[in-house]
């Protein structure tokens, strides 16, 4: 499938007051026009490439909503996202429906996509990190793109010592040779990097290939999401301050020489999670973030760790996934 290339900006503007300092301005492009289809006041991002660079979840508050298709299955989808900010956080609900059309690999994945409710707290700028940080688990949902759809960065696959090959389920991330989703291609991404889980949930495992493009403005990519700390998520581009231009932010991680010593054998490639180590290589640090412009974030990449590998400001309790479930049977959403 060739992806949709975005027709408009279509975020729309509004003036939000500046935490702290009080100034209404105005953020984000005002091309757009509302979707009358799904509702007055729900700005229309099917396809949209963000624009925004604001750190401030606030800046967001506003419905969006977008029509899009399963391509193998040509089943029909209407996305519905919504930020709502009050003085301290952001609450994000979301169908978990992506502003782009999905599902288009060479045949069907094997879990249908469906809409799924999420909800999720994350603090309004976020300025101190943790004494440790908190690596990414299968015990928590990693963040949540402005599109309303969640990343879930690792997999439960890993090399089955007693079977002698890698199976796709029942594995912990304490795994010794844990399957890596976007290196592998083992779990049959689409172009999104994404795919459904068994309750049809769609998340992403690396670049969404949306949101962003190759032709960032002056500062850089666009704020595409939030990671489960608050911190946002940019696109792959940045700002270098050392040299005044916009180039792609590296990865700090490096895939390891040699030979597997031990499980599955064989050549470091990047199947594993376990083939890249930090080597300090790149722009970003361990979790995949840096500071720029007194603003940290975390950076899309293409190569490991994808996104964020771990958290450095404190992760929200409403992204642990027992506690999604909590959260979704009291709202409704399951």
């Amino acid at each position: 499938m060739t992806l949709h290339k975005p027709a408009i900006i279509v975020f729309v503007a509004w003036t939000v007051v500046a935490c702290g300092g009080g100034t209404s301005q105005t953020l984000i492009d005002d091309d757009a026009t509302a979707d009358p289809g799904v509702g007055a006041t729900s700005v229309d991002i099917t396809n949209a490439i963000f624009e925004s660079i604001s750190a401030d979840c606030a800046a967001y508050d506003q419905s969006y909503s977008s029509r899009v298709v399963d391509i193998n299955r040509s089943v029909p989808f209407v996305g519905s996202t919504t930020v709502l900010a009050d003085v301290e956080s952001c609450v994000i609900e979301s169908n978990n429906i992506p502003n782009h059309d999905f599902n288009d690999g060479a045949a069907p994945q094997p879990n249908a996509v469906a809409e799924v409710g999420k909800r999720f707290t994350i603090p309004r700028l976020p300025s101190v990190f943790a004494a440790n940080a908190t690596p990414v688990s299968q015990d928590r949902i990693n963040g949540i793109m402005l599109n309303g759809v969640v990343i879930d960065i690792l997999s439960a696959g890993c090399w089955d010592a007693a079977r002698g090959e890698n199976t796709p389920v029942g594995c912990d991330d304490a795994s010794a040779w844990l399957i890596d989703p976007v290196g592998s291609g083992f779990f049959g991404e689409d172009s999104h990097n994404a795919h459904a889980q068994p309750d049809g949930s769609y998340h992403y495992h690396g670049n969404p290939n949306a949101m962003f493009d190759t032709n960032p403005g002056p500062n850089g990519s666009p704020v595409i999401g939030f990671a489960a700390d608050g911190y946002p998520i940019y696109g792959s581009y940045f700002l270098d301050p050392a040299s005044g231009e916009v180039r792609v932010a590296q990865s700090g991680y490096t895939l390891k020489q040699g030979l597997r010593p031990d499980g599955p054998g064989g050549t470091f490639d990047g199947f594993y999670v376990q083939d890249w180590e930090w080597t300090d290589g790149g722009d970003l640090d361990e979790c995949n973030g840096m500071t720029v412009n007194g603003q940290y974030g975390y950076y899309v990449t293409d190569a490991y760790p994808w996104i964020l590998r771990c958290f450095r400001g404190t992760p929200d309790q409403s992204f642990s996934k027992n506690a999604f479930q909590a959260a979704a049977l009291q709202h409704g959403h399951l």
